[in-house]
């Protein structure tokens, strides 16, 4: 497992476009057959992705949490952006189709992913923190989601928001986890652009094809930054950080935070004249 040590804010302007790589994008999650994970000291935040093919992938307990079982003092946000599958949490099978998001809380001894169907597989992004308090299991389906609308096409920014743990959703310990869509014609995300400094976020980009990218914009609103992203990336964004980005197309991308708040909307705004 890779670990992902984070930058202040007074190391990263001087960072080389090699080192804001290593330390903010989490790259080569996701293969068919392997389950693999990702751990930052951002908030004790793990990502992981699983290809679950002709065989069930089991989630494994890394040495670096130092913990009986993995969800022993965790939890855990997952979101199958491919084929049919199912979560197996401990004796209780969940399937999830594409866009469904599963919560599974602290305490869970054993979870399992695994598709349907090998020749179109699930693709399951994991999203995990640390957890001070047990919320039940459970599903928030695609086709039961309310989504909020923002933006416009004269802007490029028409895009659907999708919130599946939250305070007005699927409870949790402190994880908030949801996905946004954007529009055909629509390339511009989170714009304008805003911090939260009472907790991190995870940007899990997807949907792209093999020639498209975002340019994902990072950094205090006045010393910004870009990194150059590809499809099924993650970009790690301190709470000191914008993010927000363009692509060369539309795009989804599941947003995840934790940390000390849960209220969606306490945001710090970074007007666009404000922008350096």
């Amino acid at each position: 497992m890779r670990f992902h040590t984070m930058a202040d804010p007074v190391r990263y302007p001087g960072m080389s476009t090699d080192e804001l790589r290593k330390t903010f994008l989490v790259d080569e999650l996701f293969a068919p057959g392997k389950l693999q994970l990702a751990l930052t000291d951002l908030d004790r935040a793990l990502v992981g992705g699983a290809i679950p093919l002709d065989e069930t992938l089991t989630l494994p307990t890394p040495e670096e949490l130092r913990a009986a079982y993995f969800l022993e003092r965790r939890e855990l946000g997952v979101l199958n952006i491919g084929g049919p599958g199912y979560v197996t949490v401990d004796d209780t099978h969940y399937p999830l189709s594409r866009l469904d998001t599963l919560y599974v809380g602290r305490g869970r001894q054993s979870v399992m992913f695994g598709s349907e169907d090998a020749a179109q597989p699930a693709v399951f992004y994991l999203l995990s923190y640390p957890a001070h308090a047990d919320y039940p299991t459970a599903v928030a389906r695609f086709a039961e989601l309310t989504g909020t609308r923002l933006g416009t096409a004269e802007t490029a920014n028409a895009r659907t928001i999708y919130k599946a743990i939250h305070l007005e959703g699927i409870r949790s310990s402190q994880l908030v986890m949801g996905f946004t869509l954007l529009d055909p014609g629509s390339v511009w995300n989170t714009m304008p652009p805003h911090t939260h400094q009472r907790r991190s976020e995870i940007y899990f980009y997807f949907d792209l094809d093999a020639s498209s990218r975002v340019i994902h914009l990072m950094g205090p609103p006045q010393e910004t930054r870009n990194l150059i992203v590809g499809d099924r990336e993650i970009v790690l964004s301190p709470p000191w950080s914008v993010h927000c980005g363009a692509g060369t197309r539309n795009y989804g991308f599941c947003w995840g935070m934790g940390g000390e708040n849960q209220d969606y909307s306490d945001m710090d705004p970074a007007p666009l004249a404000t922008l350096r």
